[in-house]
């Protein structure tokens, strides 16, 4: 969905308490729902970007940690999911990255000399990928990468593609859900119940939605070589989302600016993972390195 109002993003006020009291408003007037976690004395923020299905929610649980660690992570609702408008429509790749990039500027001139790193968790990642594969790239300082979907067109079976184009584009509001295929997205059961009991966590996606994702998804995979910005990549041994091969495939072509962690039992879901702390760390190490790097080179240029 988009909008037809053009004007200057920003975040405003929406009346809520706590921490998600105010609303990110995209360059079309659409106004997206916004969580932040905020350091009592920031030396880096974290522009966080949700998966498939989810929400800013999404890093309810790391977010907190990263604040002691003088982090503020930034989380939006991407267009189509959780608070925002015409929850479960697909909005289209190009869209979501444009909004990305906006949100970034916003971020960085709310908090100018502060370090702002863009976080993408699974479909968030293959946004952020194709974001900063291409020009205009996010005025960021560095990318984090979380299981990221990642799988080319030409690696899916071939019945898959062919079912998947024919009903997206025959029935293109059917929904479709993920019961019954005995997928672990995490070992925490505790977090996956919640979700469960969550209304704004979807529990069923549009085919249209799904074949956008796909699309997506091999954006991403074509991309990985492109990207020049320094890059923390994370994925999991028991990942049962996104499949191991295209994800070899891709680290693979990853420079040397890039930081690969593989946690042997670690699922999809990482960061909520029942052994997340000690990734919640890896990021905020590389976050704080790369920050105090990026600031010791400003120095140095004055």
């Amino acid at each position: 969905m988009q909008g037809v109002e053009m004007r200057m993003p920003t975040i405003e006020p929406n009346g809520a308490p706590g921490i998600d009291n105010e609303r990110y408003v995209t360059r079309d007037g659409l106004k997206l729902g916004l969580k932040h976690w905020d350091a009592a004395d920031p030396v880096a923020i974290i522009v966080a970007l949700h998966g498939m299905s989810d929400y800013s929610n999404a890093f309810a649980m790391p977010a907190p940690y990263w604040t002691q660690k003088g982090i503020s992570t930034y989380a939006y609702d991407q267009r189509g999911f959780g608070r925002s408008p015409e929850p479960g429509v697909w909005a289209g790749s190009e869209v979501m990255r444009r909004d990305l990039r906006d949100f970034v500027d916003v971020v960085r001139a709310q908090h100018p000399g502060i370090p702002v790193f863009v976080l993408g968790e699974s479909m968030g990642g293959a946004v952020a990928m194709t974001a900063f594969a291409a020009p205009p790239v996010p005025h960021a300082d560095g990318l984090i990468l979380i299981a990221p979907a990642i799988w080319s067109w030409r690696t899916m079976p071939i019945t898959y593609r062919v079912a998947l184009w024919s009903v997206a584009h025959t029935f293109r509001a059917m929904t479709l859900s993920g019961s019954g295929l005995k997928i672990v997205p995490s070992d925490n059961i505790e977090m996956l119940r919640a979700n469960g009991r969550d209304p704004l966590f979807q529990k069923n996606a549009r085919v249209d939605a799904v074949y956008g994702l796909a699309y997506l998804m091999d954006e991403a995979y074509s991309s990985a070589f492109r990207i020049k910005a320094p890059m923390l990549f994370m994925y999991g041994g028991n990942d049962q989302i996104i499949p191991h091969a295209p994800t070899k495939t891709v680290v693979d072509e990853l420079g040397s600016n890039a930081t690969v962690k593989l946690y042997s039992n670690g699922y999809h879901m990482l960061l909520r993972d029942l052994d997340h702390e000690p990734r919640w760390a890896d990021v905020a190490n590389w976050v704080a390195a790369r920050a105090r790097r990026g600031m010791a080179m400003m120095a140095a240029a004055e």
